[in-house]
């Protein structure tokens, strides 16, 4: 898998939820070439990362969440998918630019198909847990696809 389509991946993953993706790779073995990025699977920086994605698993399914599609909820996401990017390029051994950037853009569309399918899932009377569930299965598997070595 080329590293421009583990970053789309990775982007995606992280407009569904934002510190799912960086939880993936801090999980992830580090390597000598990850440089910056490896400093993440540090045990606290794993044990945090890993901490904030189950907190945002949790807090999600709450009634009052606020919209992913917010400012500053899309930019903080948007920030993440540029640092993830940046990191898999890095793992890669290729320039961080267009990798970062194929992220931020999957980011975004990450986050607008996850707002469209609660929207859609409660128009046809899904419950809201449960679409959100559905969310959260696909979003660990465009993370865990996008970090594997």
């Amino acid at each position: 898998m080329t590293v421009l389509v583990r970053a789309a991946l990775f982007g995606a993953a992280t407009g569904g939820r934002s510190a799912t993706g960086l939880a993936a790779l801090a999980l992830r073995r580090p390597s000598p070439s990850d440089g910056w990025a490896g400093r993440l699977a540090g045990t606290w920086p794993r044990r945090i990362a890993t901490g904030f994605a189950l907190a945002e698993l949790v807090a999600d399914k709450a009634p009052f969440t606020p919209s992913r599609l917010s400012p500053p909820a899309l930019a903080g996401r948007v920030v993440a998918g540029l640092a993830g990017g940046a990191a898999l390029a890095r793992r890669s051994g290729v320039s961080p630019l267009v990798p970062a950037l194929v992220a931020a853009g999957a980011v975004v569309a990450g986050s607008v198909a996850g707002a469209r399918w609660r929207s859609y899932a409660a128009a046809r009377g899904v419950p809201p847990v449960a679409a959100a569930l559905a969310e959260d299965a696909v979003v660990l598997a465009l993370a865990t696809a996008a970090t594997r070595r």
